[in-house]
């Protein structure tokens, strides 16, 4: 059974970081795309950042491009979403997916393709 558990959220300032965790619970000898992707209230939830299990590649969003990382540490099973100069409208849950892939360079921004998801951590910004 595949779980993921997200931490790291909470309030902060405008211009602020925040260090976002997932924790996973995978299947042994199966590789993974990972992303983090976030909802606001009244909004669509929408793509932030992937990676891929040899955490080489990595996709960012237009919105957070230059000031969210993502990585990963595949012996831990952890992946992580470093966030600086937060805004207000980074606010939302952040939920964290995962999907088995059959190469260790594949990552996907739709989330259609991502089959487990976590609960989610909520981060608020204030201005």
């Amino acid at each position: 059974q595949v779980q993921l558990v997200e931490s790291g959220g909470g309030s902060v300032q405008a211009g602020d970081s925040l260090r976002l965790a997932c924790a996973a619970s995978l299947r042994a000898f199966t590789t993974y795309a990972m992303a983090w992707f976030r909802q606001a209230p009244g909004k669509e939830s929408e793509f932030v950042a992937a990676v891929s299990w040899s955490g080489d590649r990595t996709s960012y969003s237009d919105s957070v491009k230059g000031r969210f990382t993502i990585s990963n540490d595949r012996s831990k099973h952890m992946m992580y979403l470093q966030m600086t100069g937060l805004k207000p409208g980074d606010a939302a849950v952040y939920s964290c997916a995962a999907v088995p892939v059959v190469t260790d360079n594949i990552y996907y921004t739709d989330q259609a393709k991502y089959a487990h998801w976590g609960r989610g951590t909520q981060v608020t910004v204030s201005s």
